[in-house]
Order: structure tokens, then C-alpha cells, then sequence
């Protein structure tokens, strides 16, 4: 069955809607410039309501030691997402230093973007393929683009690679026909404005992909 992961709840109410829609995973953003951002003590008591019902992302950007140890104690989850430019070095040393499993994204615009992936492969625990930042976006994720899904489609990709970039309840099935990838992540294909997520656009992306 595929991998539904909801990135960027902030509130109770939406959070519920996405256990409630069988979300397999869902994110919690520590970074101060989304509009997504939750703080500690608020995403401390997000993860705590769905401790059992999904595993539990905090979605980090280029984090010091200090900070991740912070979102670690406060959220307990179960997977760390890198969502900056960590270097596979600096991915080994997080996993190291927490002892959780880590997902690092990868930016895709081109083909020549596919290189990185054989460098994280065999250090991180997943990988997740996002559309990489347009030119002047102040965030590294979370834009609401896509990229050619064409260009994963018969990659050798490791087992679990997640797929993230504008996706939404009207081309969720599309996009997991063509690349063939078994697990997806969304965020703003889920909101009524940047940061606000719908609980009916959350049960639509869900049917849409088990259906």
C-alpha cells in the first residue's frame, strides 16, 4: 500500500483530519521562515496526540546541534527529515548523534539533479524527491511546484523514496502511475492558504491515492 505522509500540520482539528483520513505519517515544520512553522511547545502536544495512530516527522532545515536536540526532546519522532543543504557527512552525524532514522530531501529540476541521490543513498534512511526551489523562493520546500515526475520513471531509486512537489487530490494518482514510487508527501496541496490546511482537501489527496 503507499506511503501517505502530510507535511505542515499546526493545529489539533487538521491534524486529527489527517489520522482520521489514515495518513500513514505526519510532519512537523521547525523552521522559523515557513509559514508552517510550529513551536516546541506547540508541536510537543501535536506529537503527543498522534503518538500510536502515525509515525511522527519533524522536518528540519540545516539544523545546529543545539536545535536538533530541542526538536528531538520536544517531538520524539520517528523519522527526521533534512530539508536543507546537509551534506551526506553532516546526515551520518545526525544519525549518529539521535540515533532515529533520517529522510533527506533532494531538489529535482533536471536530470543532473538525479546524481545527487547515489551520494545520500547509502546514508540516509529514505529519501524524498521534492521540486527544487524556483529562483528566489525563500523556502527550501513547501512551493507548490513539480518537476518532471518523467525523469525518476525507471530510476534506480532505493526501497521507501518518497515524492513531494505540488502534488494534490487532482494529480496524486498521475504522478505515482509515472514515476512508480510507493510513498508520497504533501503540504500545501492540502491548504486553503499558505500554512492553513483543509481537512476536506486532506481526505480528498487520501482517497485519491488509495483509491
Amino acid at each position: 500500500m503507499t506511503e501517505i505522509k502530510i507535511c505542515g500540520l499546526s493545529t489539533p482539528d487538521t491534524l486529527d483530519a489527517a489520522l482520521g483520513a489514515g495518513a500513514d505519517w505526519v510532519g512537523f515544520v521547525r523552521f522559523p521562515r515557513s509559514p508552517r512553522h510550529v513551536e516546541l511547545e506547540t508541536a510537543r502536544t501535536l506529537s503527543r496526540q498522534a503518538k500510536g495512530r502515525a509515525g511522527r516527522v519533524v522536518l528540519l532545515v540545516d539544523p545546529d546541534d543545539a536545535s536538533l536536540h530541542q526538536a528531538v526532546e520536544a517531538i520524539e519522532p520517528d523519522l527526521i527529515q533534512l530539508h536543507g543543504r546537509e551534506s551526506p557527512e553532516r546526515v551520518a552525524e545526525i544519525r549518529a548523534l539521535t540515533g532515529l532514522p533520517v529522510m533527506k530531501a533532494l531538489g529535482i529540476a533536471s536530470a543532473a539533479d538525479l546524481a545527487s541521490i547515489a551520494a545520500y543513498a547509502g546514508i540516509a534512511d529514505r529519501l524524498l524527491l521534492d521540486a527544487k526551489a524556483p529562483p528566489g523562493a525563500s523556502l527550501p520546500g513547501g512551493n507548490g511546484v513539480s518537476f518532471d515526475w518523467d525523469l525518476v520513471a525507471g530510476a534506480d531509486l532505493p526501497a521507501g523514496t518518497m515524492l513531494s512537489g505540488g502534488l494534490g487530490p487532482a494529480n496524486v494518482a498521475e504522478a505515482l502511475a509515472r514515476t512508480g514510487l510507493t510513498a508520497v508527501d504533501v503540504s500545501s496541496g492540502v491548504e486553503k492558504a499558505p500554512g492553513s490546511k483543509d481537512p476536506t482537501r486532506i481526505a480528498a489527496f487520501v482517497a485519491a491515492v488509495r483509491g
